[in-house]
């Protein structure tokens, strides 16, 4: 299920558009909507869902019962096992100037 913003109780702050992994939250007429199809409930980048964490409103941000649960992808396009992609066998690496000879 994606999450849906309560518009009548949106206060337009602000702070769940910037927190949202996905790019799923923007602003039309005046309240922030979150598009269903780009929402993962956070799933593979926090534990919980970000939107609902920060809103200043309880129960503005609320599961939306007309989608399907979002499912992790286990194989095939869109499965990375090695989440996140950043790990820190890449941070330990020594960084190597970029020099032309």
């Amino acid at each position: 299920m994606a999450y849906k913003i309560v518009s009548s109780q949106c206060t337009n702050c602000s702070a769940c558009e910037a927190e949202c992994p996905n790019v799923a939250i923007s602003e039309k007429n005046g309240t922030f909507v979150i598009d269903p199809a780009k929402c993962t409930e956070c799933i593979g980048h926090y534990d919980s869902a970000q939107c609902v964490a920060v809103c200043p409103v309880d129960d503005t941000c609320v599961l939306d019962k007309s989608y399907p649960r979002y499912q992790a992808p286990t194989k095939g396009y869109g499965y990375n096992p090695g989440y996140p992609r950043r790990s820190a066998r890449w941070r330990s690496r020594p960084t190597v100037p970029n020099v032309r000879r």
